[in-house]
């Protein structure tokens, strides 16, 4: 199964991607099991979390856009409260 992606975004690529119109989520700092059943893109405004796969750690933070493949499943670790922008596909 394709691994978590993390990439940087320039102002244009956001914009161009309607980013800012994505609905916003928010998290306090926890601990919970998560499964994708739906690919989930996301825009991290603010926050620190870690995102553990049965292959890998991943460290997200503010500015990152992350993809969450479907059917991944995975622990997150919320170090500092998230809100993040969200999208479906």
């Amino acid at each position: 199964m394709k691994e978590i992606d993390i990439k940087q975004l320039t102002e244009k690529e956001i914009e161009q991607m309607g980013i800012k119109n994505w609905p916003v989520w928010t998290k306090e700092p926890s601990v919970f099991d998560w499964e994708y059943d739906m690919t989930e893109q996301c825009y991290i405004l603010e926050g620190e979390f870690e995102v553990k796969t049965a292959q890998n750690t991943y460290h997200i933070k503010a500015g990152d856009f992350v993809t969450f493949p479907k059917g991944l499943k995975c622990t997150w670790h919320i170090i500092k409260p998230v809100r993040k922008h969200y999208n479906f596909i």
